[in-house]
């Protein structure tokens, strides 16, 4: 009887490699939206149908470039690399990504931050968070949202505050209640919440330590434009 090589297959390299393709697949995906959006003029009734599709492919591919992180956390294969970078800049990146298909969508997307304010961090990981941060944020915002960054000292310690503001209704009680350790629990496919976000958002801020600190998400409702708020310090 022949033997089933499938039955000692690492189903999770499997699906990681999947997803891996897919997200290339979307990447080519994303580049030729961008190129077709650049060809419209600008007052094309089929700007809204294209920045839509685009933020909507933008979203899934997020996901996955989630999905992947956190199976090289699992399996340790993720870690933190440090370096000095310049916090207006990695925002920057973020406006000139959804600069279009926020137009389309009437959504205002500003900074408050000071162009010498600068701190330690892994940049594609930071930016991954901010990203999605600001996907999220623009799912439920009514026509802003605002990015900002302060040094705040907690408990005696330097820490960078990098917040991103919405003016939508805020984040729901039962989220506000959960305890880092939680995000991972909170599944319900039934309304969409896996919070796949906030579990990434807060093992990547974690990876981020000095002096046994560590990096850590909060959420909260209020903030400048009186939604809801996504908090991250680094240390």
């Amino acid at each position: 009887m022949p033997s089933n090589h499938t039955d000692n297959a690492d189903f999770s390299l499997i699906l990681a490699s999947s997803v891996h393709d897919m997200k290339n697949s979307l990447g080519m995906l994303l580049h030729s939206l961008e190129e077709l959006c650049q060809k419209l003029p600008e007052d094309s009734e089929n700007n809204l149908g294209v920045s839509t599709i685009r933020y909507e492919t933008e979203r899934v591919n997020n996901d996955l470039i989630q999905l992947l992180g956190v199976y090289r956390l699992h399996k340790k294969m993720l870690s933190a690399h440090l370096d000095e970078h310049y916090l207006d800049d990695i925002v920057a990146e973020q406006q000139a990504q959804y600069g279009n298909v926020f137009e389309a969508r009437n959504i205002k997307l500003s900074q408050d931050i000071s162009s010498t304010a600068s701190w330690y961090f892994d940049r594609e990981l930071v930016s991954g968070i901010l990203n999605n941060a600001i996907n999220n944020a623009s799912r439920y915002t009514k026509s802003e949202i605002l990015v900002a960054a302060r040094e705040v000292e907690i408990c005696a310690h330097p820490y960078i505050e990098i917040s991103v503001h919405d003016n939508g209704l805020g984040y729901p009680e039962s989220i506000l209640k959960l305890e880092p350790s939680d995000i991972q629990n909170n599944l319900n496919f039934k309304t969409g919440s896996t919070s796949l976000g906030l579990y990434f958002a807060s093992q990547v801020a974690a990876l981020h330590h000095q002096n046994e600190k560590q990096g850590y998400i909060a959420l909260e409702n209020g903030g400048k434009l009186g939604g809801g708020v996504f908090n991250l310090y680094l240390p």
